[in-house]
C-alpha cells in the first residue's frame, strides 16, 4: 500500500525532528571529545570545534598521574555492578510473587508499592533513617534505600504475568519447586525486561550524585560523578598538577572534556551490548492479546 501525501510529509517531519534532536545530543559530545585531544594553544585561542586541532593525549595524561580519577573509577564501578545486582536481585523477588495467581493479596501489596511512587518520606527522614542504622560513608548507603524500585517491580511484574500459565503448570506437573521455576523458566524467558533493568539501575549508579554527597563524606570514597564535578567547578585544577613539566601543555576545558569522557565511555560501551533486550523490554506493554 502506498503512502499518501499527508503520511509522507508527517514522516518527513519525524524525520527532520529526530534528526535534529540526534544531532542536538552529538554535537556537543563530538566537541568535548575534541577538547580532549586539542593542544593548550588551540583550545585557547578557540579554534577548536568538532575536529580535534593539534593531537594530544597530555589531558588523558594528565588525569591518570594528577588526580585519584582511577580510584574514583573503580569507586564508581563498584557502586554499579554491586548495586545493580543487589537491585536487580531484589526486585526479582518482590516481582516474581506479585505476579503469581495464587498470591494472596498481590493487589493489596501491588497498590502499596503504587502508593510509595507518589509520596515519599523526604529527604531529612530518610537521611536520619540512614543515620541511624550506621550506614553513612558506606556505600551501603546508597544501595539499600533505593534498593527496590516501584516502577522497575511493576515493569518486571508485568512481564512475568505475560508468560503463559501452562508453562508454569506444566513445571508443576513435573515436580518443580517455585525456585526451580523461577531459575529455570521465568528468568530464561525474561532476558529482555532483566537487561532493560539492569541498564535502568547501572545508569542510576554510575551517574549518582546527590546520594555521594549526602551519604558520603570521605572523599577518597567519591565516584566519577563526583570527581568529575568537582573538577568542573574548580578554576585552579592545573596548578594543582604535581609535574610542572605538563602545566604549558593543559587548560582547564581541556582536563575537564578529557574527565567527562572517562566518565561517559563506559556506559557507551556496555549500551550496545544491551540494545537488543532493551528495545524488546521498554516495549513491554505495547501490544496485547
Amino acid at each position: 500500500m502506498r503512502d499518501t501525501t499527508g503520511e509522507k510529509i508527517f514522516y518527513a517531519v519525524n524525520y527532520v525532528i529526530l534528526t535534529l534532536l540526534a544531532l542536538s545530543c552529538i554535537i556537543p559530545l563530538m566537541n568535548v571529545i575534541a577538547l580532549s585531544l586539542s593542544d593548550a594553544d588551540a583550545i585557547m585561542s578557540g579554534r577548536v570545534s568538532l575536529v580535534p586541532v593539534g593531537w594530544t593525549l597530555y589531558s588523558f595524561e594528565s588525569l591518570f598521574k594528577g588526580t585519584p580519577i582511577v580510584n574514583a573509577f573503580w569507586n564508581s564501578v563498584e557502586i554499579t555492578v554491586i548495586g545493580t545486582l543487589l537491585s536487580v536481585s531484589a526486585t526479582i523477588m518482590a516481582a516474581y510473587p506479585l505476579s503469581r495467581r495464587q498470591f494472596y493479596a498481590r493487589n493489596f501489596f501491588t497498590l502499596a508499592m503504587v502508593f510509595t511512587m507518589l509520596f515519599n518520606g523526604g529527604l531529612i527522614p530518610t537521611y536520619l533513617v540512614v543515620s541511624k542504622l550506621g550506614l553513612v560513608d558506606s556505600y551501603s548507603a546508597l544501595w539499600l534505600p533505593g534498593l527496590v524500585s516501584a516502577y522497575n517491580v511493576l515493569i518486571m511484574r508485568t512481564y512475568f504475568a505475560n508468560i503463559p500459565y501452562e508453562l508454569e503448570e506444566a513445571a508443576r506437573i513435573d515436580g518443580c519447586s517455585e525456585t526451580r521455576i523461577l531459575f529455570n523458566i521465568m528468568l530464561p524467558l525474561s532476558k529482555p525486561v532483566l537487561a532493560t533493568i539492569a541498564l535502568f539501575c547501572g545508569v542510576g549508579f554510575w551517574n549518582a550524585f546527590m546520594s555521594v554527597m549526602i551519604y558520603i563524606n570521605d572523599t577518597a570514597k567519591y565516584n566519577l560523578t563526583v570527581l568529575v564535578q568537582n573538577m568542573i567547578k574548580s578554576t585552579s585544577m592545573v596548578q594543582d598538577f604535581s609535574d610542572p613539566d605538563m602545566i604549558s601543555n593543559l587548560t582547564p576545558d581541556g582536563i575537564r572534556s578529557a574527565a567527562v569522557i572517562i566518565m561517559v565511555v563506559p556506559i557507551l560501551l556496555v549500551y550496545p551490548f544491551l540494545q537488543q533486550y532493551f528495545v524488546k523490554g521498554v516495549m513491554l506493554g505495547s501490544i496485547k492479546g
